[in-house]
């Protein structure tokens, strides 16, 4: 099983993580042939990303060899794939062939849980606003004994 490109030799993958990953190194593999990639392009954190974004600045660009047998590891840059909630993998050309054939990308990293913090809706003053804190008047009384 692998997944092919339609019209063109270009891939994109959006990967969601369910907690924060540590992403260490990428596998890739395909054919030994025209149709297995020779770029890949990594983007963190870009949930929803379309081929219109490919078009950015990638958080890091790996030139591919064939590799059938999924026996290279690229590594990332460690201090910018530290905290991936999302990532992106654009595959924007191959080695000539029409379409682009990819049948295992394994990631290597370490997960841990997301800490999401809820949205907490507040108001802060600079100064007191005297209406905003009534007191309820207070009698003094006074007990003496005579």
């Amino acid at each position: 099983q692998f997944v092919e490109s339609d019209d063109d030799e270009e891939l994109l993958f959006n990967v969601p993580f369910t907690g924060n990953v540590k992403l260490k190194g990428v596998i890739v593999m395909g054919e030994d042939d025209g149709t297995h990639p020779a770029e890949m392009r990594l983007f963190r954190n870009i949930p929803h990303m379309s081929f219109d974004d490919a078009a950015r600045e990638p958080d890091q660009t790996f030139s591919l060899n064939r590799d059938p047998r999924g026996e290279l590891e690229y590594p990332t840059k460690i201090a910018r794939f530290s905290n991936v909630y999302h990532l992106s993998i654009h595959f924007p050309k191959n080695f000539g062939a029409e379409t682009t054939k990819i049948f295992y990308i394994g990631l290597k990293g370490e997960w841990t849980e997301a800490h999401r913090h809820e949205v907490t809706i507040c108001n802060y003053e600079a100064s007191a606003n005297p209406a905003d804190h009534k007191l309820e008047q207070i009698t003094p009384q006074t007990h003496f004994i005579s």
